[in-house]
């Protein structure tokens, strides 16, 4: 059986090198960074050449890197701080965002009272800059938080017009770049962001460590509590090796950016021009098709499959060796709809199954002709 994965926005499979990287740091710098004999010293210097490598592709301080757990946390440290520490009012934010920041937002509602707010989307998923214009200028302190890349759909947000609303506004800026770092190219200098999250696990990078940017001077206090590493926001001692192992993946991704960029593309292209003419009447979720306004890692599709066979084209997809998905990992245990694909589409369509799929460098155009053979017979069946 043919095993084809296309579930890459999920999580996405270990560059070798990175395997390589991570490796020679378990062996060889086992020591604390946190330690001053030489064994310390060493797995210090390491760290913070990380830290530098990974802030120099996005034009930043490396004292405003902060590794954490991964993008789950980075999300909690910026906005939980941000509402407990610089008098936030009000968190504006879109009901499509990931559920990282989406529980966290509803629940600093309740703890603090803080007003929550939604912003408007179009038919394709797309915030209006209109309305968030309106509601920043009616609010007091506002925390905005919009993610760079929707996991689900691939919608790009204008991270530029965004920026330049809040800093008029005199409002913070947090985004959740877990799908974008590694993909895109973002400089910080030129783009004034208060707080982004990312994850290794998303470029070929390990699970369980990636990035919060804290803007300098920007008042945050820690969240997690014990000792002074992570410039004191974030006490526990560092994975040293699960960090050597981003900035490996990370190091890969920019220097490969725009040639891989290129080739995952043409792979995207050809995938929908092909479920175009094979399945006509299949339509596309959000901007997925809009080369401008969506990212060129994925695709979401809804199927033109009977309500009553529509469950079984999830367990079809995987007997046939198929990786993919019908919204993010973290919903994968839920009977429920996709929030996303709820918030934007009609109930006719949702009685439709929709699918993701999502690319990366190892795929191929051969893989896709198999996935294509599998949908067109399960959908003609």
């Amino acid at each position: 059986m043919n095993q084809v994965y296309l579930d890459n926005a999920a999580t996405t499979a270990l560059r070798p090198e990175v395997i390589e990287r991570m490796t020679a740091v378990l062996r060889d710098n086992f020591g604390n960074a946190s330690s001053t004999h030489s064994f310390g010293r060493s797995s210090k210097a390491i760290l913070e050449q990380c830290r530098k490598n990974i802030a120099s592709y996005f034009n930043v301080s490396a004292a405003e890197i902060i590794f954490t757990s991964g993008g789950t946390e980075a999300d909690n440290l910026a906005l939980r701080s941000a509402v407990r520490d610089l008098g936030v009012t009000d968190i504006i934010t879109s009901k499509i965002e990931h559920h990282a920041v989406l529980h966290t937002a509803e629940q600093l509602e309740k703890e603090y009272g803080v007003n929550l707010h939604y912003l408007k989307l179009d038919h394709c998923g797309m915030v209006d800059l209109d309305h968030l214009k309106l509601l920043l200028e009616a609010s007091d302190k506002a925390l905005v938080s919009l993610m760079h890349i929707n996991n689900e759909i691939g919608n790009v947000l204008d991270l530029s017009s965004v920026a330049d609303l809040c800093a008029t506004n005199k409002a913070l800026f947090h985004t959740d770049m877990v799908q974008s770092v590694g993909h895109f190219e973002v400089d910080l200098s030129k783009i004034p962001i208060d707080f982004f999250a990312a994850s290794a696990h998303k470029f070929h990078g390990p699970k369980g460590v990636g990035f919060c940017y804290i803007r300098k001077s920007s008042g945050l206090k820690p969240l997690i509590f014990g000792g002074e590493q992570e410039r004191g926001y974030r006490a526990g001692t560092e994975s040293l090796h699960n960090i050597a192992g981003m900035d490996e993946a990370l190091k890969i991704a920019y220097k490969n950016l725009e040639t891989e960029k290129a080739y995952i593309s043409e792979l995207k292209h050809y995938f929908i021009s092909q479920l175009k003419a094979r399945i006509p009447n299949s339509s596309f979720n959000g901007s997925c098709v809009d080369q401008t306004n969506s990212t060129y890692t994925l695709v979401n599709v809804c199927l033109p499959i009977a309500p009553e066979k529509a469950p079984m084209l999830q367990f079809q997809l995987d007997l046939k060796g198929i990786a993919c998905s019908k919204g993010s990992a973290c919903q994968s245990g839920s009977s429920q709809q996709s929030h996303v694909l709820t918030a934007i589409l009609d109930e006719d369509a949702l009685k439709k199954p929709s699918v993701r799929f999502s690319f990366s460098v190892f795929n191929t155009r051969e893989e896709l002709d198999y996935v294509l053979d599998v949908l067109e017979d399960f959908v003609k069946s």
